[in-house]
């Protein structure tokens, strides 16, 4: 039962993600490596739940959409947009 749950909540983030962002599934595909041809239906899929990609698309995702990986996974909007807002610093301000 959490699992499924995981699952809607990180393809809910994925969507409003990508249309925050304004790209469309099929360029969000290419940009993170997926084959032309399947990348829109592949997006799509993770969007609506029928498969969730493995971590290392979630990481490419997550960077295409320059979005911390956390965020996809934060079931209160609240938090995920308190993790959206994180910007770690960069090494001279640490």
């Amino acid at each position: 039962m959490a699992e499924k749950r995981q699952l809607a909540v990180y393809s809910r983030r994925l969507r409003e993600a990508r249309e925050t962002y304004d790209i469309s599934q099929r360029k969000l595909g290419i940009k993170v490596g997926l084959d032309e041809f399947v990348a829109s239906t592949r997006i799509n899929r993770y969007e609506k739940g029928v498969h969730q990609p493995n971590l290392q698309t979630q990481q490419r995702l997550a960077n295409a959409l320059d979005l911390p990986l956390a965020y996809f996974y934060a079931e209160d909007d609240e938090l995920a947009k308190l993790i959206s807002d994180f910007k770690p610093k960069g090494k001279r301000e640490r």
